[in-house]
């Protein structure tokens, strides 16, 4: 059954008419048809089954059939601090980062951050960026969505994170490891792809961070976040 993110309100038992971007991708891309089923979910917690009751030229709209309280989400809160990067690799750590559960994507930006944003073109990055974190929920089954939040610098972000565990994903001689039970709220700080600098690194020690090694190999900075979850995932699990 296909699912779509509509912001609009939900309720059992009433008739909705479909957003234009829902109306676009159900009616027009995928030429649904009344009678149809599908699940919708507005970010506020939960899922509902709706049935396409009602097609114009430029409108349709559905009868909310049923309600399922399900989230999907981690039991875990973890922040990722992520380094803003050029091309599509933000857009591919933001889209795994949500499947694997993420609870908050901080945008950040570093000395050796490749990307930086100009103030007329802030909102719509950030719209874009929100909008792959909406899809990716479509896709995978979570029914709250992470919010991306705008960028702040990588010795501001570090200076206000209260999280319980503050990771900072960097080569070290000294492998540390997590605490068990591992607590609820973990922040995770990912640097861009030329890495944070020692000296960002060494600040984010004194506010708390502890350096969190995988091995002996560089990863990608769009690969650390999906390998941090996944692991921080299993460790909650096991």
């Amino acid at each position: 059954m296909n699912r779509f993110y509509i912001d609009a309100p939900l309720n059992v038992g009433e008739s909705i008419d479909l957003t234009e971007t829902v109306f676009h991708h159900w009616i027009r891309v995928l030429r649904a048809k009344i009678g149809e089923f599908a699940i919708f979910f507005n970010g506020q917690g939960g899922e509902y089954v709706v049935e396409l009751t009602e097609i114009n030229k430029k409108t349709a709209s559905v009868w909310v059939k049923s309600f399922d309280a399900i989230n999907r989400t981690l039991p875990l809160q973890v922040t990722i601090g992520q380094v803003m990067s050029k091309g599509d690799r933000l857009d591919y750590a933001i889209q795994k980062s949500v499947e694997l559960g993420v609870h908050t994507i901080q945008l950040l930006t570093s000395e050796r951050c490749e990307m930086r944003l100009k103030y007329d073109r802030d909102q719509k990055k950030l719209e874009h960026w929100q909008s792959v974190a909406i899809a990716s929920c479509e896709q995978c089954g979570m029914n709250i969505i992470p919010k991306v939040l705008a960028p702040l610098a990588v010795s501001d972000w570090v200076k206000q994170c209260n999280a319980e565990l503050k990771l900072v994903m960097a080569l070290s001689q000294n492998k540390v490891d997590l605490p068990q039970p591992i607590p609820q709220q973990i922040a995770v700080l990912i640097g861009p792809e030329g890495g944070l600098s020692d000296h960002e690194i060494a600040f984010a020690h004194q506010q708390g961070f502890v350096a969190w090694t995988l091995g002996d190999r560089v990863l990608r900075t769009e690969t650390a976040p999906v390998v941090a979850l996944s692991i921080l995932g299993n460790m909650y699990a096991a």
